[in-house]
């Protein structure tokens, strides 16, 4: 790697980016006042698989921004006024949270209830149901595409137009020979936009094609779609609960972790008030 990085930095002299500086610590690339980059520091930036080509771009980059941004630094500190550069306060804070946010999450991972009941994912969906208008609009629908073959046409035509029980018999048993793709689970809900993604529906008019439409073929010069649509909820709707679930549980966990947080915070505190852990003293 050694050896790998030298050739690179030398390439990149070579182009001009880099005027190599002799310094005591190392073999420095770039320097900004009395700030220096070295080959070291640029080891682990290369990926392993890239090209000549593609290295010394990222060298020539890496060590241009260094450049930039420590120009900058080095024009701010020299400008701002001493009381603008002491961070010492905001790091302490930022340090401060930092440890405390990493042992509150240890503690809640280690205390939370993750089991949400159905009665509970049920409560919650009937109380906010105004927060599950829908924003698109969904369906539940099987549909499969195989190669624009007149036999198979003629046999798909006719499972399609069968009995719902019988249909999906034939197509379990059909589609893994003859579909090139499918979705045969109508047990859940499904984005129309996305299934226009796979299947080329083209209406300018989602909500009216989906209450006018259970059974929908189309023929391209490939390949032949079809799609049965079994149940639909417009766009403004409230969503069903099946297709809200997940997120419900995400919701109510959420709750829980605020909750813990603060019955973690306010059983320190009073651990430490009750063992005299702690002073406050007043000054009048």
């Amino acid at each position: 790697m050694r050896n790998i990085l030298a050739y690179l930095i030398v390439l990149t002299i070579a182009t001009g980016c880099i005027n190599p500086i002799n310094q005591n610590e190392g073999d420095a690339v770039a320097r900004v006042g009395n700030t220096y980059l070295y080959a070291s520091d640029i080891a682990n930036i290369i990926p392993k698989n890239a090209s000549p080509r593609d290295s010394i771009t990222i060298v020539r980059s890496y060590v241009n921004d260094w450049v930039r941004t420590n120009v900058m630094i080095s024009q701010a500190e020299l400008n701002l006024p001493p009381d603008q550069l002491d961070f010492s306060k905001q790091l302490e804070e930022y340090r401060n949270s930092l440890i405390i946010y990493k042992y509150e999450t240890s503690l809640i991972d280690q205390n939370l209830d993750t089991i949400v009941t159905d009665g509970e994912i049920e409560d919650y969906y009937n109380s906010h149901l105004s927060d599950f208008e829908l924003k698109e609009n969904i369906t539940k629908a099987a549909y499969i595409i195989i190669d624009n073959n007149l036999t198979l046409e003629d046999q798909f035509d006719h499972i399609f137009s069968l009995e719902d029980s019988i249909l999906f018999d034939s197509l379990d048993y059909l589609v893994p020979s003859y579909a090139l793709s499918s979705n045969l689970d109508t047990s859940k809900w499904i984005s129309f936009f996305n299934i226009q993604k796979v299947i080329p529906i083209e209406t300018y008019n989602r909500e009216h094609f989906l209450k006018n439409n259970r059974l929908v073929k189309i023929n391209t010069e490939k390949f032949i779609y079809y799609v049965k649509f079994f149940n639909f909820k417009i766009k403004d709707d409230i969503s069903p609960l099946d297709f809200k679930r997940n997120d419900i549980y995400n919701i109510i966990i959420s709750k829980r972790k605020v909750m813990l947080a603060k019955e973690v915070r306010s059983d320190i505190y009073e651990r430490a008030l009750k063992n005299s852990e702690f002073e406050v003293y007043y000054h009048e």
